[in-house]
């Protein structure tokens, strides 16, 4: 497993960027890229997402999320963070 995959989160969500968000989560658990999802807080304003990934799939996985972010328009709400 490669270990780095982050995700930063805003706390402040309406409903819609709430259920995305899960929507996401799930299906970076349901598509096999990851088994668990740990959170952790970073300041007043966002959350860390963590979670771990098969080698050789970080570029795949961050498609995958960005294309997600894209499309729910979550560029406000969700980023992989570096």
């Amino acid at each position: 497993m490669e270990k780095g995959m982050k995700l930063k989160v805003r706390k402040q969500l309406d409903g819609r960027q709430q259920s995305n968000i899960i929507k996401l989560k799930g299906s970076i658990i349901s598509r096999g890229y990851t088994q668990i999802i740990h959170i952790a807080d970073q300041d007043e304003e966002f959350h860390i997402n963590f979670f771990d990934i098969e080698t050789g799939t970080a570029s795949e996985v961050q498609e995958f999320i960005n294309a997600f972010i894209a499309r729910e328009e979550l560029q406000d709400s969700v980023s992989i963070f570096k």
